[in-house]
């Protein structure tokens, strides 16, 4: 049980880590503390508040896998090389990618909702 506990801590010390040395990690975190108010606060069917908790943490897991592969690429090619680029530029893509899918889902949920308020 306490191999558990120490898994649970550094997962949260990883977070932490991202919390304060990323500012991408904060942006998209600001983001889907905005998508998790609406969430909260419009009504919403199930479904709907399923694929806003999904499309949070997929762009939240995606931007930790970025920042990973940053940092392992730095550890062992300090120096910009060709690959070492491209690696980062095809990992930001994905977060790119999944944050684009996540503004369009987020528009044709929340939209309709708030304009009925309005």
């Amino acid at each position: 049980m306490t191999s558990i506990w120490h898994s649970i801590y550094h997962s949260f010390a990883g977070l932490w880590f991202a919390l304060k040395n990323e500012q991408s990690f904060r942006a998209q975190l600001f983001l889907a503390a905005v998508a998790l108010v609406l969430l909260l606060i419009l009504p919403l069917v199930l479904w709907e508040r399923i694929a806003i908790l999904i499309m949070i943490f997929l762009v939240l897991s995606l931007e930790l896998i970025n920042t990973t592969a940053e940092k392992i690429i730095d550890l062992f090619r300090p120096e910009i090389t060709q690959h070492a680029k491209m690696i980062k530029d095809l990992m930001a893509a994905a977060v790119l990618l999944a944050s684009l899918g996540a503004l369009i889902i987020g528009c044709l949920i929340f939209l309709p909702k708030i304009v009925v308020l309005f």
